[in-house]
């Protein structure tokens, strides 16, 4: 597993673990565990960049430009590759477009979106909760394509459960048909929170990503 912040992911892993065959053996790599405070500054997102939020090993919540994180996580997942991982997942939803992957790499982004598009007809109203304000551009983008009827709103995973009860209150009285938590941060007790209060559907993409791998060992 490549996560995009630190390793290891303490909040991550035990949650897919326990959906894993018996006997899975997981190693794992954070893209940022040897970046030094210049290369992460120059992470930083300017104008124009896709966003990506995760935490680091303190639990430190940080934002980084996609595109500067790519050979990162690339580099992580190498590193896997050459400790001898049969199968090497990205724990992030972002697309990572480009090449430069090391061999068959699992992006749960696709997958998730993938799900939701079964589940979605033209008419649906589709939720997305995303971890930070300047996510939801983005967000709505990619996500117009399944449905006209979309909301996105803001709620950080790692922040507490306030932000998230906020948001799961003002879904609730959108009345959605499917939310879909659009980040490996959200857990299951957020899965829940936003589940009671709205009373549909809601994907959880770590539960998703881990049902992907059961299926691939």
């Amino acid at each position: 597993m490549v996560c995009t912040g630190q390793s290891p992911s303490d909040d991550v892993r035990p949650e897919m673990a326990g959906l894993l065959p018996p006997g899975t053996q997981i190693i794992e790599r954070g893209a940022l565990d040897d970046v030094t405070p210049g290369e992460l500054r120059r992470m930083t997102p300017a104008a124009g960049d896709t966003v990506l939020v995760t935490r680091l090993r303190s639990g430190a919540e940080v934002r980084l430009a996609e595109a500067r994180l790519g050979p990162f996580l690339r580099r992580a997942a190498a590193e896997l590759r050459g400790q001898g991982a049969d199968l090497v997942a990205v724990l992030c939803t972002g697309t990572q477009p480009g090449t430069g992957w090391p061999g068959q790499v699992l992006l749960p982004g696709p997958i998730v979106r993938g799900l939701a598009a079964a589940m979605t007809t033209r008419g649906s109203r589709l939720a997305v909760l995303v971890p930070a304000a300047d996510q939801q551009e983005d967000a709505r983008a990619e996500w117009a394509s399944l449905t006209g009827r979309l909301r996105v709103l803001a709620a950080s995973p790692f922040r507490g459960p306030d932000e998230i009860a906020a948001a799961a209150e003002a879904l609730a009285q959108w009345r959605p048909d499917l939310v879909v938590l659009d980040c490996l941060g959200f857990d299951r007790s957020a899965q829940c929170l936003v589940r009671d209060s709205v009373r549909v559907p809601v994907l959880l993409p770590r539960t998703v990503l881990a049902g992907a791998i059961a299926a691939l060992l």
